[in-house]
């Protein structure tokens, strides 16, 4: 049963997520979260930073990941499988009828009706990040901080978002925890 609901979780991620990999986010948050409850919000929000800071399309780590978190190997395969199957089916059908009528108004009109419905489904999964980060131990200050600095380096400086990934990986790393260091012992004492 276990398998089904894997299965049936990422299918409809995979039939349902027009736009891409921005739009499949927040329907694989409500499958794993608020549906299925085989993670918090939390746990989602530390998964969709991994699977962002690896190369490839984010849907199918997401769905390899939670499902062998959920159902083992047999979980990964599946999940894997069950949010790309349908992509391709749907994109062989789509495209092909659609070649057919590109030059039709509801065609044009249909294709451009995506793009808001992503902007406002990605709007709102940020505005739950950022009121989750803003209320975790890094505080409001050090989210605002972050957020200048990710919009000054991507937007005005064109600073690719992998560098500034690598680099906050690095600086996560890099950082030591205030206990382990020098002197602290003998102030806990």
């Amino acid at each position: 049963m276990k398998q089904l609901h894997i299965f049936m979780a990422f299918f409809r991620v995979g039939m349902l997520g027009f736009g891409g990999g921005p739009a499949a986010i927040p329907l694989v948050q409500k499958e794993v979260v608020e549906k299925y409850k085989w993670m918090n919000n939390e746990d989602f929000g530390d998964i969709l930073a991994l699977g962002n800071a690896l190369p490839g399309p984010i849907a199918p780590k997401l769905a390899g990941y939670i499902g062998y978190r959920v159902g083992g190997i047999w979980g990964l395969l599946n999940g894997i499988l069950a949010s790309c199957v349908p992509t391709i089916l749907l994109m062989i059908l789509l495209l092909t009828s659609l070649n057919a009528y590109k030059d039709q108004t509801w065609v044009t009109g249909m294709t451009a009706a995506v793009v808001p419905v992503v902007a406002v489904m990605l709007l709102t999964m940020t505005v739950e990040f950022l009121k989750k980060s803003g209320s975790s131990s890094m505080g409001w200050l050090w989210t605002i901080v972050f957020v200048l600095l990710g919009f000054v380096f991507m937007q005005l400086l064109n600073v690719h978002p992998a560098i500034i990934i690598i680099s906050l990986i690095i600086g996560a790393l890099l950082k030591k925890d205030p206990a382990s260091r020098p002197g602290k012992e003998a102030e806990k004492s």
